[in-house]
């Protein structure tokens, strides 16, 4: 029976370093000085795919990447026929560029860019068409390049993964972190997880000594082979075009030659790279020691873990108490203040701020927490959500909170942005509550481990699918949640709903309630806040002609209501109170 190409190149890489070609795009660019995406010449200009191909075959690649990088509906923007053909005749290109001689063929799967309105498993769908491709060409070796994360390509590495030679490479910057905000050691340890991956590493975002830093600062536990393809080096921007220069072969070739010694098995070039970084890299490699160098597992440092600060710690027997105080809309904090003071001999667990809900702009969430705490020393917990801000400043927003001694957050998606506003001001949602959950607990393995911060979500027990709410609460929980605060509930039908995410999940829950105030509060809850489920029942408890202290005094009765029909299951209560009336909550935990 013939050896699998899966098997014989895990026997050949036990034995030698394979050497990958260098970049294709900007090499192509610098050969024809065009600003088309090279992918378009599989079909319009196969002679000159040929000739790069052959060109680094020439320089020493023994591993080459198809034409195939963009291939794909969001960058080529070609119907699906025609992208199909695409993906194949790159693939028949490099075949035939190898052909007759000692050299792998891999296909190419680059990073599908996307944006907030995309449906991410209409992503993942065209990944999985673009492998099965792939597969009805004979590919047997598969590298999925230039990635942020995992989540995208999961099924489609799932699908070839038996049936061919996996590679999954990473794309970081100079810090270690990828754009979708996880750092380089989380993203190793995820793919070494996967038992259909090969080899993993990294590939393009750096230059080959940052990358070489970054390689030696990742725990590899050796389960899988090692890629290393860093960029010719960083580029300039000339006229608006992205400009490498090849002064630096040398250092390039020197610095990936160590990343091997190191013990990356696979290495070669990404952008600005070029068939002589190739022919550089593959003299120094011929010089080294025929025998395989030994793996090199660097291990990070892992400080002890210190006291936890989470608002609920040492609060077993206790129903917890959250209260929500919102940030103000201008710059007069005095209402807030006031109510944060008053509430400072309340009992009060922990205070939580809102991240500008609705999309409306309200005073920083974390800002506003951290004043708060600072004046009244209350456990504070600001709301975080995914809708402003890209991983970068998410993580930069997290250290700055951490270093100012926030160690409590509720994480959420967040609202949209208002349609009226949307032609001036754009959502971000590089990802959702559970993805930014995982940037939380990868920092919390990194920077934060000598104290982690604790974490939770949000409950909506009025969505339609309780089911999908259920599963969604269990992958938060896996990504480190350890809390969740309700949607308020004002009925018993909310309430048994929240009974059951609590006996399938095992969820620490605080129950969401909102005492409204009067019949115009309670009626512009139900019409202008999605996700609050405001009955018919409840409206009925109020009247036009209700004085505050009547109002009052029935969000108090509705309030110790829900608290009496969730007794059994809640962890705990969080306060919404409108207009940060905070001065109810006396008269609702009143005997």
């Amino acid at each position: 029976m013939t050896e699998s190409t899966k098997t014989a190149l895990r026997r050949r890489l036990t034995r030698e370093k394979l050497l990958f070609d260098g970049a294709f795009g900007t090499y192509y660019a610098q050969l024809y000085d065009t600003r088309a995406l090279p992918e378009l010449a599989n079909t319009r200009h196969p002679e000159r795919v040929l000739q790069i191909h052959r060109a680094y075959i020439e320089a020493g690649a023994q591993l080459i990447r198809t034409n195939t990088f963009a291939s794909n509906p969001f960058s080529l923007d070609l119907p699906w026929g025609e992208l199909r053909e695409n993906l194949r005749q790159g693939y028949r290109l490099a075949k035939e560029a190898a052909r007759g001689k000692d050299v792998q063929v891999a296909a190419d799967v680059g990073q599908i860019p996307y944006d907030s309105h995309t449906n991410q498993g209409a992503v993942s769908a065209q990944y999985l068409e673009i492998c099965r491709t792939f597969l009805e060409e004979g590919a047997d070796c598969f590298v999925f390049e230039t990635l942020a994360d995992l989540e995208d390509v999961r099924e489609a590495i799932d699908l070839v993964g038996d049936k061919a030679f996996v590679v999954v490479q990473f794309s970081v910057n100079q810090f270690g972190y990828s754009h979708a905000g996880l750092s380089a050691r989380k993203l190793i340890q995820r793919a070494e997880e996967i038992p259909q991956i090969d080899a993993v590493g990294f590939n393009c975002g750096v230059g080959p000594g940052h990358m070489q830093r970054i390689i030696r600062e990742v725990p590899f536990t050796g389960k899988k082979f090692r890629t290393a393809l860093p960029n010719a080096g960083y580029p300039q921007y000339i006229s608006n075009r992205m400009i490498f220069h090849d002064r630096n072969i040398d250092y390039f070739a020197s610095k990936v030659e160590d990343m091997a010694q190191d013990g990356a098995d696979l290495v070669g070039g990404c952008c600005g790279t070029t068939p002589d970084h190739i022919r550089a890299l593959e003299a120094l490699l011929n010089r080294t020691q025929p025998q395989r160098p030994p793996r090199v597992v660097f291990p990070a440092h892992q400080p002890t873990p210190q006291a936890d600060h989470a608002f609920y710690a040492g609060k077993r027997n206790k129903k917890l108490i959250a209260v929500e105080l919102a940030p103000p809309v201008g710059s007069d904090d005095k209402a807030l203040m006031d109510a944060a003071h008053l509430l400072q001999r309340s009992g009060v667990d922990v205070l939580t701020f809102p991240d500008s809900p609705s999309g409306r702009t309200r005073a920083d969430s974390i800002l506003m927490a951290e004043k708060v705490a600072r004046e009244t020393g209350m456990a504070v917990m600001p709301h975080i959500c995914c809708r402003d801000k890209n991983a970068i400043a998410m993580r930069s927003q997290l250290l700055g909170a951490y270093l100012n001694h926030i160690d409590n957050f509720l994480v959420v998606t967040g609202d949209p942005i208002p349609s009226l506003v949307r032609s001036s001001v754009k959502s971000v949602f590089n990802f959702d509550s559970v993805g930014l959950m995982g940037i939380l607990g990868d920092m919390n393995e990194d920077q934060f481990a000598a104290a982690p911060i604790t974490y939770g979500g949000a409950i909506n027990q009025s969505r339609k699918n309780l089911d999908f709410e259920i599963s969604r609460v269990k992958k938060k929980m896996a990504a480190g949640a350890t809390f969740f605060l309700s949607q308020p509930a004002s009925t018993r039908e909310s309430v048994d709903r929240l009974r059951r995410v609590k006996a399938e999940t095992g969820a620490r829950i605080l129950c969401g309630i909102m005492p409204f105030v009067s019949l115009k509060n309670a009626l512009f809850i139900k019409n202008e806040m999605t996700g609050i489920q405001v009955t018919d029942e409840v409206l009925a408890r109020y009247r036009p002609d209700m004085t505050r202290e009547e109002g009052e005094a029935a969000g108090v009765r509705l309030a110790r209501e829900i608290m009496a029909l969730s007794a059994d299951f809640a962890d705990g209560y969080y306060f919404s109170f409108p207009f940060n009336r905070v001065t109810m909550l006396e008269k609702i935990l009143g005997d």
